[in-house]
């Protein structure tokens, strides 16, 4: 088949396809986005999705900016029809675009609550990821976390309030859009009142169609209101609506009877990756995804076996139980969607503008103001945070992150030191054991003043959001005998393990920006004034918070 032009009507296009190559246009397997050579064997799987399988998109993951983009553009050079590219650039490229903007997590807008915030991370995103060959971002989150168990979302969502969240899924929305990627609203009908990461099993949610329709749906219909192009399903059990126990990924009633009738969504359906616990475990690779497709999905991600994928897929379409309609119809909104975003005309991105537009100072100075105004004090009981920030101190600093974060703490300890701080660092992992737990208690010892920094955060399969039960019990202890501060640079419920910790700042994500954030608040130099999006039971409701001029200069 020749390659299409931008003048060549979309049907033509459609005609030209096989039943197989129109199978393929809806399959997007993950690919790495490190380095590799060409023949790397690797890259030559990918090259066989391409060529072979004939794969309608990818879905990126993280590498620096000229190996997404570099690669990216091989595999569009040798595809027939253009690949359409997502990634999850939740708050910002940064999250996997090494060197790009990382923004903190979107709680943080909520904690601002200035929906020009969550605007400008969506103008970022945008901005950045179309820089590298990316053209869909999965994201927003429009989830509504209003349960404090939940062990995935989290600091993901905006808030509690779902009218606030709505407001700042349009603004995200609006930002993407401007800035020519297309938005994403996930997970539908809504996560935020789960405590199973379906990463893992599958998790139910109990609630009727009235609590959804006035908790979960409200900014669903918002984003869809701003005009979000692709809408991603939850995999996620509502037995009180679908009347069974499968998830809303395999439910004609969720993404058709719902989703396309009720709410009027006219874009792309997306199923959340396909290989995930809830999903693969129970129906296999191949009839998950032709289950996905039969309740309405139109974009089939991260199938377990692409090649299992598609052989399913075809052969349902072979035996009747795929309509070539239904298929045509899926096929046909995803051309359209690449004739829209230009690829029917460009395809590749150029390596040498990527330098001006990656990373670049004024969206790092925007994830800096962001950083700061979302800085949130729920309390300062005995005053440790106003006595550290009315002169240079010295006190003891605890890390704690999970692997993935090797240098938790340590840029906020050099800031600290830089602004005349006397800092005694001291690192724990989710590993450390009582010998470590000794040593901080010795470095504890020899400072007046001790500061915990946690960032506790939402991770795929790990099934909780918690500090160890050691960890909250050195913090406990500390706290009675000396002044403590208690940050956390990830989940606002740390509270509930240390609830008699008497200082706590939030500060919403470990990202660089949010590190800087914590520093300046310790040393005095910005003021506090953030506000929870988010209840943290039982005492704090929505919209509290201690707010603190600046201080020293």
């Amino acid at each position: 088949m020749p390659r299409p032009t931008l003048s060549q009507p979309v049907d033509s296009i459609l005609a030209l396809l096989s039943t197989r190559q129109r199978v393929g246009q809806l399959v997007v397997p993950w690919l790495a986005g490190s380095y590799s050579a060409l023949d790397d064997s690797l890259f030559q799987v990918a090259t066989r999705w391409v060529d072979t399988l004939e794969v309608g998109g990818l879905i990126v993951s993280v590498g620096s900016p000229f190996d997404i983009a570099a690669k990216l553009n091989a595999l569009q050079r040798r595809s027939r029809l253009p690949l359409l590219v997502s990634a999850d650039l939740e708050w910002g490229a940064g999250m996997r675009v090494i060197g790009g903007t990382a923004f903190p997590q979107i709680m943080a807008v909520g904690a601002t609550g200035n929906a020009r915030d969550a605007y400008t991370i969506g103008e970022a995103a945008a901005t950045e990821g179309r820089a590298v060959g990316i053209h869909v971002n999965f994201a927003p989150d429009a989830d509504v976390n209003n349960n404090p168990l939940n062990p995935i979302i989290n600091i993901r969502s905006f808030g509690e309030d779902p009218r606030a969240v709505s407001r700042l899924v349009q603004e995200y929305v609006r930002g993407l859009h401007d800035h020519g990627m297309l938005a994403t609203l996930k997970h539908f009908p809504g996560h935020g009142d789960t405590q199973i990461d379906s990463h893992i099993g599958l998790p139910v949610i109990t609630a009727g169609y009235a609590r959804l329709d006035s908790l979960e749906l409200v900014p669903f219909r918002g984003g869809i209101a701003a005009g979000a192009d692709v809408v991603m399903s939850a995999h996620i059990g509502f037995p009180a609506f679908t009347g069974s126990d499968d998830p809303a990924t395999l439910s004609a009633a969720v993404l058709t009877g719902l989703l396309r009738d009720s709410l009027h969504f006219h874009g792309l359906v997306v199923t959340d990756a396909l290989v995930m616990g809830a999903i693969v475990a129970k129906y296999g690779a191949g009839e998950a995804t032709v289950r996905a497709f039969l309740a309405g999905s139109d974009l089939l991600l991260m199938p377990a076996d692409p090649d299992s994928a598609i052989n399913a897929m075809t052969a349902a379409v072979g035996a009747g139980r795929i309509s070539s309609e239904r298929l045509d119809q899926s096929v046909r909104r995803v051309l359209e969607i690449k004739r829209r975003l230009g690829l029917l005309e460009r395809r590749v991105v150029p390596l040498d503008s990527i330098m001006s537009i990656v990373g670049s100072k004024r969206f790092q100075d925007a994830a800096n103001d962001i950083a700061v105004r979302a800085l949130t004090l729920v309390r300062d009981i005995g005053g440790p945070l106003h006595a550290l920030r009315a002169k240079p101190s010295r006190f003891a600093l605890i890390a704690y992150a999970d692997e993935n974060n090797g240098a938790a703490g340590q840029y906020l300890t050099e800031l600290l030191r830089q602004g005349g701080d006397t800092v005694d660092y001291f690192r724990l992992w989710p590993m450390s054991g009582p010998l470590s737990y000794d040593s901080a208690r010795a470095v504890i010892g020899r400072a007046p003043v001790t500061v915990f920094v946690a960032n506790v955060r939402p991770i795929s399969a790990r099934g909780n959001i918690a500090l160890p039960d050691s960890l909250a019990q050195l913090i406990t202890a500390t706290d009675s005998g000396r002044p403590t501060v208690l940050v956390s640079l990830g989940s606002p419920y740390l509270l509930n393990q240390a609830p008699a910790a008497k200082c706590y700042l939030i500060a919403w994500s470990g990202v660089r920006a949010a590190e800087r954030a914590v520093a300046l608040a310790l040393l005095g130099k910005v003021p506090i004034a953030g506000h929870l999006p988010i209840r943290i039971p039982p005492d704090y409701r929505i919209g509290f918070g201690v707010t603190v001029p600046g201080g020293r200069q």
